[in-house]
């Protein structure tokens, strides 16, 4: 199995805020290849104000026991529970664990202050965030949050961290959620699941349907947590990426052939048809 920490901006269930960082935590609890060792908060879609409770709640409700750590609340000082969290769990288990990293990369930055091999005893990070160009969701253009969220964080990953991959915003516009999803998943996902997804996503379907013209939403960190245990969904692309703090408050990745670190980049999902039905297999294995 793989070990992973899940190191997330969770909104799902706040009222028309994001919820695909939830549906990426229910993904990982439900993969029989992963270990899900522990989650850690970080601001992004909300205040860690927000997140925090919101997550703790959300663990209430579903019974999760794993250990749950709240992050630094701004960039003015990135130090926190979360940090010395990652810090620790890496150091019991150097060069075998697997972070993913779905909202600002605070908490990343934050354990590498402390340590300064914490990026060289991570086995791989896994960061959805990011633009190539332009980011247009149905013809409609949409700022990336997770890398502007805080720039020098991200910057601090990039030049610092290994074997890297970016699963940017532009790689998951087909991986849509719809009201089609929760008939395929109706007979397949055990009921209180079913319940519990209805209930957290449906607003967000009828608000975000509604700014963008859609009857859906970009499963945005659902993508990345089906990459940990299926990379073979995606295509294989090696990209040397700069690090310039002034690209990177716009969450945007130069290409850099110099000076560059070289990030795994992939650009289409292959199969978007059985990356939906292993998205919905894992919901129906969560153990509650």
């Amino acid at each position: 199995m793989i070990p992973v920490i899940l190191d997330c901006d969770n909104t799902m269930g706040i009222k028309e805020r994001d919820v695909d960082d939830g549906l990426a935590l229910l993904y990982l609890l439900g993969s029989e290849n992963i270990d899900l060792l522990a989650v850690t908060t970080t601001f992004g879609n909300s205040t860690i104000e927000d997140v925090y409770p919101n997550t703790k709640r959300i663990f209430s409700e579903l019974n999760i026991s794993i250990p749950l750590y709240r992050g630094a609340p701004s960039t003015k000082n990135r130090n926190s529970e979360a940090a010395k969290a990652l810090v620790e769990i890496v150091n019991k288990r150097p060069n075998e664990i697997t972070v993913l990293a779905t909202g600002s990369m605070t908490n990343l930055k934050a354990a590498y202050d402390l340590d300064k091999t914490f990026f060289h005893k991570v086995k791989e990070i896994v960061m959805m965030g990011g633009i190539e160009k332009p980011l247009l969701v149905n013809g409609k253009p949409m700022n990336e949050l997770n890398f502007a969220s805080d720039s020098e964080a991200i910057q601090s990953v990039l030049k610092h961290g290994k074997n890297i991959t970016i699963i940017t915003g532009h790689i998951c516009l087909k991986a849509v959620f719809n009201y089609q999803t929760y008939h395929s998943m109706e007979n397949l996902v055990g009921e209180k699941i079913y319940n519990f997804i209805m209930k957290e996503t449906k607003p967000w379907i009828e608000y975000i349907g509604g700014l963008y013209g859609m009857d859906g939403f970009c499963n945005w960190d659902a993508v990345a947590a089906v990459y940990l245990d299926h990379p073979e969904l995606f295509d294989d692309r090696m990209v040397k990426v700069g690090a310039d703090i002034k690209d990177l408050n716009t969450g945007f990745l130069k290409e850099n052939t110099k000076e560059g670190n070289e990030i795994h980049i992939p650009e289409e999902i292959l199969d978007i048809e059985l990356f939906n039905k292993i998205l919905i297999d894992g919901w129906s294995k969560v153990k509650l």
